[in-house]
């Protein structure tokens, strides 16, 4: 089974700049790590490789640090990756993103089945997955507690909604994109880390790509645009309701609806 975890790096702290022009956020100097779903995503991928047999790539897009997220796979056991990375491809957002990661894939090979994380600490859409399934043609199942088994070309699953679980089977290949906690990942490897060579991270630009139409990238190629992102107003007001209780819930009643709340 070759299997392709598709991974992202966000920032590694809460303390981030918002470009006022483009509205996107400004990495540049930010500590950043690989995003905390994305590991579930990769334990998963080196879990069922473990079990069925099989090899994982990972892919990424992203500037040229995020490299080090797939490195810091690598050291969990994937066997090499890509970084997408471009200038053409910055402040996409998750329609241009999942299209950027399309035309990755084509050109990383043939997979039996690719993994996402649920969604990222960054954006929080949990959308990517589901759009590059589509970009891709495959079926696409979200919210993946476990996958249970594997034959005959096929994988049987448990996936979650907000009331019930459900067991289904898909047929290879496919897209998954795991839930939180599904698994618990593995530490990377100092010993691998230490052996790390360059050229198990591949690098692909814009130029690698079939699809050269720089609309279809990045900005131009975003069906949605951030207006405005501005951090919520600090009051330090409070106000104290006097009474017996029904005066109280009365009172509170009238200034949830003055703060149109209810």
């Amino acid at each position: 089974m070759k299997i392709l975890v598709c991974i992202k790096q966000v920032p590694g702290s809460s303390n981030v700049e918002v470009d006022p022009v483009s509205g996107v956020l400004k990495r540049s100097g930010v500590p950043s790590k690989c995003n905390p779903y994305d590991l579930y995503a990769i334990e998963a991928a080196l879990s069922l490789a473990e079990r069925f047999g099989g090899s994982v790539e990972c892919l990424t897009m992203g500037p040229p640090q995020a490299k080090a997220v797939i490195q810091e796979a690598i050291c969990m056991g994937a066997s090499g990756g890509t970084v997408l990375s471009d200038r053409k491809f910055a402040g996409a957002d998750v329609l241009a993103t999942a299209y950027t990661l399309s035309q990755g894939v084509r050109q990383c090979g043939e997979f039996d089945l690719i993994i996402c994380g649920k969604q990222t600490t960054d954006g929080d859409t949990a959308q990517v997955g589901a759009e590059l399934a589509e970009y891709l043609g495959l079926p696409n199942v979200s919210n993946v507690l476990s996958v249970d088994d594997y034959r005959d070309g096929t994988l049987s699953l448990t996936t979650g909604l907000d009331d019930r679980l459900i067991r289904l089977r898909i047929a290879l290949p496919c897209l998954l994109s795991m839930d939180a906690d599904i698994n618990t990942p593995r530490l990377p490897s100092y010993k691998i880390r230490r052996q790390l060579t360059d050229d198990r991270v591949r690098m692909l630009s814009f130029a690698d790509f079939a699809d050269q139409d720089p609309d279809h990238y990045g900005l131009s190629g975003s069906a949605t645009q951030v207006e405005r992102i501005f951090p919520p107003e600090k009051t330090g007001g409070r106000e104290t309701l006097d009474g017996d209780a029904g005066t109280q819930a009365q009172a509170l009643l009238a200034l949830l609806r003055q703060k149109k709340f209810v």
